[in-house]
């Protein structure tokens, strides 16, 4: 058993590992849980004394096996709450991430287990992540950044790299949501922005490459 500390410090080094070549630094985790370093450097010496993480000064952390486990366990809680709180309470997309912050804590395995059962085995969180498998097992999903795209191209809104609230909420303005067409009409030359027309839209919206950036996106199946 872990405490909730311990777990966030956990998870942010299992998601910055995901992002970064190499061993997580210690500014990294303090930038990652907006703390200070001297504080990280005390929790990964007791997360390395429970071998959780390998440490070395100036090099560095990395996540054990049992770490990775431990880490994909709260992910796979996390995801999982978002879903419910998304599908059966009716929370917004940019709601659910803070919420799911406080019960990915729950230790139940078995509340984890029945909960996906209830859920119908979800493959993906309300923006678009894998949910890990019960046996830590995750299964990437092809997708591939809006900006990368090209003009003429359609294709599946999937997925989204930023989740925060300001974000969701500018994507929902948009009308811009998982599960939506975008056709890209236009790739502006000039600085890479994107006219793009969406499924259930009679206007076509422009897109920053910055905005484009942050959307993952799935190629429609027979395009």
């Amino acid at each position: 058993m872990y405490s909730q500390t311990e777990e966030n410090y956990i998870k942010a080094i299992y998601k910055l590992s995901n992002q970064l070549e190499g061993n997580v630094t210690t500014n990294a985790i303090a930038d990652m849980l907006q703390t200070k370093a001297a504080s990280v450097t005390d929790m990964i010496r007791k997360l390395s004394a429970k071998k959780i993480v390998n440490y070395e000064k100036y090099r560095g952390v990395v996540l054990t096996e049992k770490g990775k486990l431990i880490a994909v366990s709260v992910v796979r809680k996390h995801r999982l709450w978002e879903v419910f709180l998304y599908d059966k309470l009716k929370f917004g997309w940019d709601e659910v991430h803070e919420i799911a912050e406080q019960l990915e804590h729950i230790h139940s395995e078995l509340l984890t287990d029945k909960l996906d059962e209830f859920l119908g085995y979800p493959k993906v969180d309300p923006h678009g992540d894998v949910i890990p498998g019960k046996n830590g097992e995750i299964k990437q999903l092809p997708l591939h950044l809006l900006a990368e795209c090209k003009s003429g191209d359609t294709l599946v809104l999937s997925g989204v790299v930023d989740h925060s609230p300001l974000f969701l909420q500018y994507l929902d303005k948009l009308g811009l949501r998982l599960g939506v067409i975008v056709e890209i009409e236009e790739v502006v030359e000039y600085d890479g922005s994107i006219m793009a027309s969406l499924s259930g839209s009679n206007s076509p919206v422009l897109l920053s490459k910055e905005v484009a950036r942050q959307i993952l996106v799935k190629r429609k199946k027979g395009k």
